[in-house]
This record gives structure tokens, C-alpha cells and sequence, in this order.
């Protein structure tokens, strides 16, 4: 097994069926889709690609067979979690053949061993509900994975962001036990990064002792306004996805990476220096 680890994360796919645009403006199947090509591509290879939540608009069996055929190219593995508009009973049912899905277990939760960083997936949605939340039994099950394995580095993941982020239609419709989460992660100093997503935005936040990331979306972003009761609005400025690379000798780096064709890479250098 490699020393080295490297995670990418999407988030916020918001796929609908049948070629639809979400809000009649945003093409999130074929922005999917390009994000599932830069994947591909990267070199070197990350080693997983975790997704964290929204994988679809209204959470409909055929939102789900567009979301899934289109993972199914992906060429590395890959674990999901739900988010709020994505519905349990149909994302398992899609899912039911992946080895990280427990069909029989209230909640889509899963812990993923075989790394040299250990992954921990928590589902924080509410049914019919924007908000999160992270239920006694939720956590409970968050306490004994954490306790099987007190050493080993670990990466944990959610939908809704556990912090305020200033944007105020967001901050109504976050993780609202976020204090409850933070008390268990307090008891697990192995956890080294608490990845997000929901607000469609790469951010950085604080949640007791642990850094939080939250990633952008792979299509729309939402508009950065922190004017309080502000309207809910979205912006098309470019996708993109995060990369977190962890070593054993210097710890986790998290990495923004725009989705698209960019002109490059070009050298700094030619053999008589620093190009002038």
C-alpha cells in the first residue's frame, strides 16, 4: 500500500433527466459529465472520488439512472452521500449494488477501510427538509467507527455545512446540530479533515478542533452575498471540484481545481533561465 493518499471531491451535482436544465438555465448532466472527463484525465490519479450530496434536482428514479450511468465512467472508485434533494429510497435502489451501501441500515452512512487515510461518510438529511441534522443514532454510529480505530488519519464526510458561512438562505438550511457533531469529533483527534458540501462554494471554516472544506459545485455556484435576508440566486461562474492530499510526513493539503479547458501548462524556465 502507498504512504500517499489523494481524495477528490464533487458535490452538488443536481442532475435531471431527459436533457432538462435545472432552474431552465444550468446543463448540471453535461457539466457532470465534464467533470467526469477531468477526472479521468488528472495525473497522477487520484485514489477515490468522494461526492458529497445532491446527486440529483428532485431525487427521481430517472435522475438517478442518469446520475449513475454517467459515474459508471468513472475510472476510479467512488463512494457518495445524500444530500437534501436526493431521496433515501431511490438512491439506494440505484445504489444497492456498491459495496459501501448497507441496504438494510436506516441511514446512508459508510465507512471505507482500505486506504491509507480512512473515509467516513454521515448522512445528514432530513426527509422533505433543506436543514441537516445528526440524530442521536446518527452520531452514535459516528462514535464507534471513530473509537474502532482511534490512530488511524480520517476524512469525514457530510452534505450540509457545519458552520455559518455568511450567506444567509444557506445559513438557514445547514447542519443545525453542528455543536453535537463537534463534541464528538473533540474525542477523535485522528480526524483530520470534515469535507461538506450544499453550499456550492469552496470554503474554509473552523468546527472545534478540525478544519472543514466545503466544495463547489460541479455545475452552478451560489452568489457570495452576505447582505442579511438576501435573495437565494446562483451565478455560472466556473465549476469545479477539490483535491485533498494527505502524506504521512506533512499532513493534508486541499486543492481548488476549476472544471474546463484552460491554455497551458507552459514552462517558467528555458535553458537560459527564468523566461524574460
Amino acid at each position: 500500500m502507498k504512504s500517499d493518499f489523494v481524495l477528490a471531491q464533487i458535490s452538488d451535482l443536481h442532475v435531471k433527466a431527459a436533457g432538462r436544465l435545472s432552474y431552465r438555465k444550468v446543463d448540471t448532466l453535461g457539466a457532470l459529465k465534464a467533470a467526469v472527463v477531468q477526472l479521468n484525465a488528472l495525473t497522477p490519479r487520484p485514489d477515490a472520488v468522494a461526492i458529497t450530496g445532491d446527486l440529483t434536482d428532485f431525487g427521481t428514479p430517472a435522475e438517478y439512472a442518469e446520475v449513475r450511468g454517467v459515474l459508471d465512467t468513472l475510472t476510479l472508485p467512488w463512494f457518495a452521500i445524500a444530500g437534501n434533494h436526493d431521496r433515501r429510497p431511490a438512491f439506494l435502489d440505484v445504489f444497492k449494488d456498491c459495496a459501501w451501501i448497507d441496504p438494510d441500515a436506516p441511514f446512508i452512512q459508510w465507512s471505507e477501510e482500505r486506504f491509507p487515510l480512512r473515509l467516513i461518510g454521515l448522512d445528514s438529511t432530513v426527509p422533505e427538509q433543506p436543514w441537516g441534522e445528526l440524530c442521536a443514532t446518527r452520531l452514535a454510529w459516528l462514535r464507534k467507527q471513530l473509537a474502532a480505530d482511534p490512530t488511524k488519519p480520517t476524512i469525514v464526510m457530510l452534505h450540509h455545512h457545519p458552520f455559518i458561512s455568511g450567506i444567509d438562505h444557506m445559513d438557514r438550511q445547514n447542519l443545525r446540530d453542528a455543536d453535537a457533531l463537534a463534541k464528538v469529533l473533540d474525542d477523535a483527534p485522528q480526524v483530520i479533515r470534515v469535507l461538506c458540501g450544499h453550499v456550492h462554494r469552496f470554503m474554509v471554516s473552523q468546527l472545534g478542533r478540525t478544519i472543514v472544506c466545503s466544495a463547489p459545485g460541479t455545475s452552478h455556484q451560489v452568489t457570495p452575498d452576505f447582505t442579511p435576508d438576501g435573495p437565494p440566486t446562483f451565478s455560472l461562474e466556473p465549476a469545479g471540484f477539490l483535491l485533498h492530499r494527505w502524506s504521512p510526513a506533512y499532513g493534508i493539503v486541499t486543492h481548488y481545481c476549476p472544471i474546463g479547458q484552460f491554455d497551458g501548462p507552459w514552462p517558467f524556465y528555458d535553458r537560459n533561465g527564468l523566461i524574460d
